[in-house]
């Protein structure tokens, strides 16, 4: 009995040990934009990782990140708490919270909105990575598109200057 309790527990562990691992050997991808395609920069020099978003035609600045593994258009957000998910793009992280998950509340544009918060494991924007990031799902009416918000950036350097957004880590 023992052995089998023994060969459960190191089960475990390896079940949540080899998929971080794999993570970190995928290759990164690049930096996409939807208005204007963004240079990726890294800084061997100060052994930093860094990434140039290119304002778009409309003054924001929107990016592709790869959340959990999956590929999400995301408008980079300052004045956004947390990173928001619509309801759809959180289903495609496998993301499906009850009506009883929608505990916390937003204030919006629109007024205030009940929101679920979840933990997203990995964000990555370009060759940074971002881990155990906080976001919140929106109901789809409730946002237009996804919000990259201050718990991913206040993890990373940023500085906006010339229609350029550099992001650094």
């Amino acid at each position: 009995m023992r052995s089998i309790i023994t060969f459960a527990i190191v089960a475990m562990i390896l079940a949540a040990i080899v998929p971080r691992l794999y993570g970190d050997m995928r290759p990164r991808p690049t930096v996409a934009m939807s208005a204007a395609p963004a240079a990726a920069i890294n800084s061997a020099a100060t052994g930093s990782r860094a990434v140039t978003i290119r304002q778009g035609g409309n003054g924001h600045f929107q990016l592709d990140a790869i959340v959990d593994g999956r590929r999400l258009e995301f408008l980079v957000d300052t004045g956004a708490t947390g990173v928001a998910l619509r309801e759809s793009d959180a289903a495609r992280l496998g993301i499906h919270p009850a009506a009883r998950d929608y505990t916390a509340r937003s204030a919006t544009a629109n007024g205030v909105v009940r929101v679920a918060p979840v933990m997203l494991n990995r964000v990555e924007v370009g060759d940074i990575a971002v881990y155990n990031v906080a976001a919140v799902v929106f109901p789809d009416q409730s946002l237009g598109q996804n919000l990259l918000g201050m718990s991913f950036l206040s993890r990373v350097r940023w500085q906006q200057e010339n229609g350029r957004l550099v992001l650094e880590q």
